[in-house]
């Protein structure tokens, strides 16, 4: 038994307004399968077989806090010129510069038109094959805490853990790698940005779900009422749902 991260999944006011701004920024396609869901995803994308990771919008009536997303995509860049190239599309697009606090550093921290924050990196050799986006990427107190609780839930391959960060990849090694950062402070408020995991058509939806309980997590009710996906909150209170199978 095991989960894959499938999809990432965007809170917004107008999920069709940032929806198409996440599909021109990472040249993918948009299309809104029901009111107030719009899904952004590469040609081919299949979630119920996937490669790699997609990219869900969802409305909601709150409008975002001041509060810095704990949470966020990193964008990958294939040279210099295509860095800026990127940059000035994705600011023509709707995109803002924001101060997280990163200081001096040689990537640039953006915002979408609804304030949640994202990195435009520079060049890594490390991020040369994973598409558009090179990470996913979670503030967390303990990457150690955080490597042992998702290398349990899921099936993706622990590269490195240290004090400081923890780095997985798919076990194929597509797409983005999903790291956990070492952040100062803690996490207080609900997510505006989280993972959607899938699991294996021969897995059963509520015996995941007590494994993951087993492993730390918790139930988490976000009003989300009687839906057949399960809500759920890591051991440091980051929400991600365990979604529902169709066949």
């Amino acid at each position: 038994m095991t989960l894959r991260p499938v999809l990432v999944n965007i809170k917004a006011v107008d999920d069709t307004a940032v929806g198409r701004f996440w599909a021109e920024a990472l040249g993918w396609t948009v299309s809104g399968a029901e009111p107030g869901a719009t899904a952004v995803k590469p040609a081919g994308f299949d979630w119920l077989d996937p490669v790699g990771v997609c990219v869900d919008v969802i409305a909601v009536p709150e409008p975002r806090t001041a509060t810095k997303n704990r949470v966020h995509l990193d964008l990958a860049t294939t040279s210099a010129a295509h860095r800026t190239e990127l940059i000035a599309r994705l600011r023509s697009l709707g995109a803002t510069p924001v101060d997280v606090g990163q200081g001096e550093v040689p990537w640039t921290v953006l915002a979408d038109p609804e304030g949640n924050e994202f990195c435009v990196l520079e060049p890594r050799e490390i991020y040369r094959d994973t598409g558009p986006i090179a990470a996913v990427v979670i503030d967390c107190v303990d990457p150690r805490v955080m490597a042992r609780f998702w290398g349990g839930a899921t099936d993706w391959t622990l590269h490195e853990v240290s004090d400081d960060h923890a780095t997985f990849r798919s076990p194929k090694g597509d797409g983005p790698y999903f790291e956990f950062l070492r952040t100062p402070g803690v996490k207080t408020v609900p997510d505006r940005v989280h993972l959607d995991l899938l699991r294996y058509p021969s897995d059963d939806q509520d015996a995941e779900t007590a494994r993951l309980r087993a492993l730390g997590a918790t139930d988490l009710d976000v009003g989300q009422g009687d839906v057949p996906w399960r809500c759920l909150s890591d051991p440091e209170g980051h929400e991600f749902c365990v979604l529902a199978r169709s066949s």
